[in-house]
């Protein structure tokens, strides 16, 4: 059994125009005893989403900046920067993150070395219309599952033809593997894995080339019933002397609309699409009254987490309007996953 504590509520919107609606779905890395929080913060009236920070000792918020560190700048991320993730590899925090312009959703990152300055090193996805990336589909070695194809055109025909592959969830293992960066991505309906070893190789060619072999680089699929609809990426892989402890979040299609859960699964350390593990239920799903209520009902989304000695704090969007935290033993969690 795997006990999962409350922490309760982290953060909430203030009056920082740039906040004032939501605050969700954090980033955290830690650093001497600090908590480092990058989170998407949401401006009321045109909802545009903004990247604010703040850092926490144990839960508790002990600074907080009163301006974005990143914020729209360009017409691909007019509508918002978003959903950041990050890792520190080599020297170097890569910070994962969403640009929308509306229409079209893409992963870009920015790159920093103190924390305070980050350079926006611009979009990586694939611009890949659905209709082009359906032919790839189509040509998959692996067989991909039907859904990849019902997702693609559930799309086209709710927005056009002309809309780009969806790419969001995205962010690298805090770790090369065999030598190269592995970059987790989602392909609705799963989460599938890159490699690569300069982010100048992503080109258009590249892109075409993974595409068209994804069945090859799916790590998970939605399987389980909290996950009926989609699964995808959570919180950046944690390295454990077991396997790549992933936590992700499962959407369910329910008859009170979709509820998103927490799900986590294990990781072969030197191939990432090989589940060791995988929890057939999840890990947590929305029971407080603001994980149930909000400006999404019914979400818990993990995108950030803290390993302190072998309690694992994981910190969520809750209800897509403010952020809060859950606590477990990691060598509980471990267990259960080697023996499922």
């Amino acid at each position: 059994m795997i006990n999962v504590k409350n922490e309760g509520i982290i953060l909430e919107s203030s009056e920082n125009g740039f906040e004032n609606q939501a605050v969700l779905n954090p980033a955290c890395i830690e650093i001497a005893g600090v908590t480092h929080m990058f989170y998407r913060a949401v401006r009321r009236g045109d909802m545009v989403s903004s990247i604010g920070y703040c850092q926490l000792s144990g839960n508790k918020v002990v600074a907080r900046s009163d301006k974005p560190v990143l914020f729209p700048e360009y017409d691909y991320e007019k509508m918002g920067v978003e959903d950041p993730r990050i890792i520190f590899l080599d020297g170097v925090y890569y910070l994962f993150y969403t640009v929308y312009d509306g229409k079209n959703a893409l992963f870009a990152y920015a790159t920093s070395t103190d924390l305070i300055h980050f350079v926006k090193q611009g979009v990586i996805s694939p611009r890949i219309s659905y209709r082009e990336a359906a032919h790839l589909f189509a040509h998959s070695k692996i067989k991909l599952r039907e859904r990849y194809f019902l997702f693609d055109s559930y799309i086209r025909d709710r927005v056009g033809d002309d809309i780009l592959l969806w790419e969001k969830d995205a962010f690298l293992f805090p770790k090369k593997i065999k030598g190269q960066f592995a970059l987790v991505h989602r392909v609705l309906p799963g989460i599938q894995v890159i490699a690569f070893d300069n982010f100048k190789d992503l080109t258009d060619d590249y892109w075409k080339e993974h595409l068209g072999n994804l069945g090859r680089y799916i790590v998970l699929d939605p399987e389980y019933r909290f996950e009926s609809r989609n699964i995808g990426g959570g919180c950046p892989p944690i390295e454990t002397k077991d396997g790549w402890l992933l936590i992700y979040h499962g959407v369910e299609d329910a008859l009170q609309g979709k509820i998103y859960h927490a799900g986590a699964a294990l990781l072969d350390l030197n191939n990432p699409t090989k589940v060791i593990g995988r929890l057939k239920k999840p890990l947590f799903s929305p029971t407080e009254p603001w994980e149930k209520q909000g400006d999404v009902n019914n979400v818990v989304f993990p995108t950030g987490a803290v390993l302190k000695d072998a309690k694992l704090f994981i910190y969520y969007g809750a209800a897509d309007k403010m952020i809060a935290a859950k606590s477990l033993n990691i060598k509980e969690l471990l267990k259960e996953l080697k023996n499922i």
